[in-house]
């Protein structure tokens, strides 16, 4: 079964409710409908329901389908990360994943026949063959998954939203093809970590408050490489983003910082989203990644904040094959439905097995992501094919090099209730629970970007300034392997663990052992609120690439 393959090698720990959905799908088919628990979103327990989803209201859903053989990927992921395998960075591209554990062509066919049958209109199938997207109204979607909808509101945010009130219960048909429904809610739950400090009028300079590429070039040593012509050209970093921004602000930062990048370039998924409520976030994504490698091309992936918008752009950076992915959106753990939460990992998955880099921001909450005063962590951060990326204060000396790093606060890091120690962190984790972050870098609004949005320049810090930081450096990495024909980074944990391990540490990351997050502190080494600390570009550079 699944998660038993998976928890023996040590990579997903399922909770109960994933066990419960194993349980209800099963492998073979059946001639009972069946329950997809962990399909419900747990917060409308805590929302008051307002009345029944008009009945003509267009709903999309985007549906998972189950991996065609989760133990041979498995065996997969653990040969091609493991620096001391052969297989090691002998990468699959999206074809031959798809070929290998994508949906059959007659199991795709099975259930965008059923889709149809009920009046719902087939969208794009993902090119691994694990999602398809469908369109009906709220009659034909609630009748074609046995769900009830109704409206709810929820007084803190203001929000009204629609969910499903029980689980989707699925035919027959497909009960062993589909492994999640999302859709079926559309609350707006994925946030940014993203802090700011201040906000100013002047123009940039010397006296402007926040890092200017200049200085955060020299802070993480990789002005050099950038002057040898290694600033990210021929690399696509991709940007998971769920609200738009305006070109005018990133156009603005790039001439007040004589920078000419190319022109970031707009990827709807899901349908994509006007909501602007996040675009500072984005902009100070963008603008990070052209601060650091000018020349790498940015690409925004759009998507609507709900459950299907998530898991529409996972599939989109997986099946667009992007090299360098950087997301600031998460949320607790334990906010995830939990089909959810497994259909992410399983694109996350199939990233790790076609070399994709991948960083999440680990939250700006410390200890605490769920804000309930006990410790977690945030997701996707906590998932270990991803990089987790916690922050720190950073500190110049009086020419504008690096000082030091001392710990964040508000840093988000701690002990996975949903994952187990994968193997990369088997020397570092006793726990059976993935650590997070993995790495850090400046976070602190205090000693935060110089960021151009909305009209003016302001400070922003935040995990939200990190992730992106390490996705600039990796293009930096990527350009200039490409150049000497040295591999990429490919899936980060493997060259990140490997390297910080070996007597390079010292030299290729700044540790950061001061400061802590509340319930952890920062030491010597890997640590829950830095991970294994910040990089040093030039050395890093130079002990994996010559």
């Amino acid at each position: 079964m699944k998660l038993t393959i998976r928890s023996a090698v040590g990579l997903l720990a399922a909770p109960l409710p994933i066990l419960a959905l194993a349980l209800a799908v099963p492998a073979q088919a059946t001639t009972t409908p069946a329950a997809l628990h962990g399909d419900v979103l747990p917060a409308i327990a805590h929302f008051q329901r307002v009345g029944a989803v008009d009945a003509r209201r267009s709903i999309p859903v985007t549906l998972s389908l189950a991996l065609r053989d989760q133990a041979a990927l498995t065996a997969f992921l653990g040969q091609v990360t493991d620096p001391q395998s052969p297989q090691y960075r002998h990468y699959l591209t999206v074809q031959q994943f798809a070929d290998r554990f994508g949906a059959t062509a007659r199991t795709v066919a099975r259930v965008t026949a059923y889709l149809r049958s009920q009046g719902l209109t087939v969208g794009q199938v993902s090119a691994n063959h694990l999602s398809v997207q469908a369109r009906g109204t709220a009659a034909q979607v609630e009748k074609a998954f046995g769900a009830t909808l109704a409206d709810y509101r929820d007084p803190a945010s203001r929000q009204d939203f629609y969910a499903n009130t029980a689980a989707p219960v699925l035919p027959a048909a497909i009960a062993a093809d589909v492994t999640d429904v999302a859709g079926l809610n559309n609350y707006a739950h994925y946030h940014t970590n993203l802090a700011r400090k201040t906000t100013a009028t002047a123009s940039p300079g010397a006296t402007h408050p926040g890092l200017t590429p200049a200085h955060a070039r020299s802070a993480y040593n990789v002005a050099p490489a950038i002057g040898a012509g290694y600033n990210g050209h021929g690399v696509t970093v991709g940007l998971l983003e769920f609200s738009a921004y305006t070109q005018s602000d990133v156009t603005t930062y790039d001439k007040g910082y004589a920078l000419t990048p190319p022109t970031p370039v707009v990827r709807a998924a899901g349908g994509g989203t006007t909501d602007t409520s996040g675009q500072d976030e984005v902009e100070l994504d963008i603008e990070v990644v052209q601060a650091l490698a000018p020349q790498a091309s940015v690409k925004v992936y759009e998507a609507p904040n709900s459950d299907a918008g998530e898991l529409a752009v996972y599939a989109a950076l997986v099946s667009d094959d992007v090299p360098v992915i950087s997301t600031s959106w998460g949320q607790y753990e334990a906010g995830e439905t939990p089909s959810n939460l497994t259909a992410v990992d399983t694109d996350l998955q199939e990233a790790a097995a076609q070399g994709q880099s991948v960083y999440a921001a680990s939250g700006d909450s410390g200890s605490d992501d769920a804000g309930n005063g006990g410790t977690s962590v945030d997701f996707p951060a906590a998932d270990p094919w991803v990089s987790g990326t916690g922050g720190t204060t950073l500190s110049l000396n009086s020419s504008g090099a690096w000082s030091k790093e001392t710990a964040w606060s508000g840093s988000g890091g701690g002990v996975s209730s949903q994952f187990a120690t994968p193997s990369f962190q088997s020397k570092v984790d006793t726990s059976g629970s993935r650590y997070v972050p993995d790495v850090a870098a400046d976070a602190n609004p205090s000693t935060g970007w110089s960021v151009y949005s909305q009209g003016a320049w302001t400070e922003y810090g935040g995990t939200s300034a990190a992730a992106p930081n390490w996705a600039a450096f990796t293009a930096i990495y990527d350009s200039e392997a490409a150049a000497k024909g040295k591999p990429s980074f490919g899936f980060a944990n493997s060259t990140i663990y490997a390297l910080a391990q070996s007597s390079n540490y010292s030299k290729a990351f700044h540790d950061v052992t001061g400061g802590s997050n509340g319930a952890y502190s920062a030491g010597t080494g890997y640590d829950r609120v830095t991970g294994w600390g910040s990089y040093n570009g030039a050395n890093f550079l130079s002990a994996e690439l010559g």
